[in-house]
């Protein structure tokens, strides 16, 4: 089980910026931290109310005496129940574990995403210009470039698609 002090060093806002959860998942980790501080609120509220009852108090403002012998007969005797948590704390540490697990497979997924955009920017840091470029590197790079110049040359076709819209017609006569 985490303990509080490993609770308490979590950065959520941090978590809920960096991993890039969905909307749902960080609106049910908040609700879950929420009732979490809630729960334990209301038990310290409980745990510093007193739990002794005052029989003398009762004896001297009741006048039915055998009431309050009862009642303390009765608080004599009670003996609270105890419940076997052990299945609820099994259940709770097998989702623990799984979602460890879950988040170790994120973490993993994350390193692989980030290492390849580290070497895309690196990529792109070290590229030439593009006017640095020459065509037969541009076909290189890219051979169906090369197949459509060569088709439209065996098609007879001068200019390309579009050009003269885009950029007008430089032709002087």
């Amino acid at each position: 089980m985490a303990s509080k002090a490993a609770t308490a060093a979590v950065d959520f806002t941090r978590i809920y910026s960096t991993l890039g959860l969905g909307k749902e998942t960080v609106a049910a980790l908040q609700a879950f931290r929420k009732r979490n501080s809630d729960a334990q609120r209301i038990a310290g509220q409980l745990k510093a109310q007193p739990t002794t009852v005052d029989l003398t108090h009762y004896r001297s403002v009741l006048k039915n005496k055998a009431i309050v012998d009862e009642a303390e007969k009765l608080l004599r005797d009670f003996k609270p129940l105890t419940y076997d948590v052990g299945a609820h704390v099994k259940a709770i540490e097998t989702f623990e574990t799984k979602a460890i697990a879950k988040a170790k497979e994120t973490e993993a997924q994350i390193d692989v995403e980030l290492k390849d955009l580290h070497a895309t920017l690196s990529n792109i840091q070290d590229a030439r210009p593009f006017e640095d470029l020459t065509v037969e590197e541009v076909g290189q790079a890219h051979p169906r470039i090369l197949e459509t110049v060569d088709n439209m040359v065996k098609k007879g076709k001068w200019t390309v698609p579009g050009y003269k819209e885009k950029f007008g017609d430089l032709s002087l006569m």
